[in-house]
């Protein structure tokens, strides 16, 4: 079995993008649902998190940008642990983290143009974004975003009227609206068909790999991990028990990761 902790974490020169260490969390004291977790990710490449679920992966994603309190540990993001920021330092910090939700948390009565526009909001004065006036650097990014997701003929449409597939493009687009330096998605493609799912995880994986940024992705599809991870973490019991390539993922490892082994025949 690889060790429990990623010393390594993927490809890249020059300081990691992010280090944690000794991340615990504990929605209810005394009862850990991450267990000193130890993850370093360097410069680029898609890092997925597998494993059963409440076994701690969405909280592993979410404690990266705060939306988890951390009870314990470090999470160090370009040099800056952002388990002790607070105010404007963490919002700064937290502008350089895009975030792909498994839910979409897009604002439904929005153009699906404005909900691109919307993950510019920290970097606009408060007046003109009410007023919804952007730079035009700003739309004419949104545009190209939007291109590229395959959605240009949408842009001034609703986003509740789109299909799960679309809304998840839109919010791969707004979260690289914010020129992130670390890519989170959490369960992208939990709500998705088989054949959306290929598709969301193939866009991710181009549109990070043009601009250069690591992704950390929980997702519960092994073969999807495998298909488009250059390093897969495998975490049971709120602790990373896999840490490797694809190509080192055994049936021996899943079976310690999920426990038994009559899933691997379904």
């Amino acid at each position: 079995m690889h060790g429990d902790t990623a010393k390594g974490g993927g490809a890249g020169n020059g300081p990691p993008t992010l280090v944690i260490r000794g991340l615990r969390k504990e929605y209810t004291k005394g009862v850990p649902v991450l267990r000193d977790v130890d993850l370093t990710v360097n410069g680029h490449g898609i890092t997925a998190i597998i494993g059963p679920s409440g076994t701690g992966k969405s909280t592993l994603i979410r404690c990266i940008n705060r939306l988890v309190e951390p009870t314990s540990g470090q999470i160090v993001f370009k040099g800056q642990d952002v388990a002790r920021l607070h105010g404007r330092a963490l919002r700064e910090a937290r502008r350089r983290i895009g975030m792909v939700f498994q839910e979409y948390n897009l604002v439904e009565r929005l153009s699906v143009i404005e909900n691109l526009l919307c993950g510019r909001l920290g970097y606009v004065n408060p007046v003109m974004a009410w007023l919804r006036k952007f730079p035009q650097a700003d739309i004419d990014r949104a545009f190209e975003l939007l291109d590229a997701v395959g959605l240009g003929a949408f842009a001034a449409q609703r986003a509740d009227a789109l299909s799960g597939g679309q809304r998840q493009r839109v919010g791969i687009a707004r979260a690289l609206m914010q020129h992130p330096d670390l890519l989170l998605a959490d369960e992208p493609t939990s709500s998705l068909d088989p054949r959306t799912s290929v598709e969301i995880m193939e866009l991710i994986a181009a549109l990070a790999g043009k601009a250069d940024i690591p992704v950390i992705v929980n997702i519960h599809q092994v073969e999807l991990a495998r298909r488009f991870a250059t390093r897969v973490v495998g975490m049971s019991g709120g602790r990373i028990v896999f840490d490797g390539p694809p190509g080192d993922l055994t049936d021996g490892h899943l079976k310690t990761i999920y426990g038994g082994e009559g899933w691997l025949a379904t």
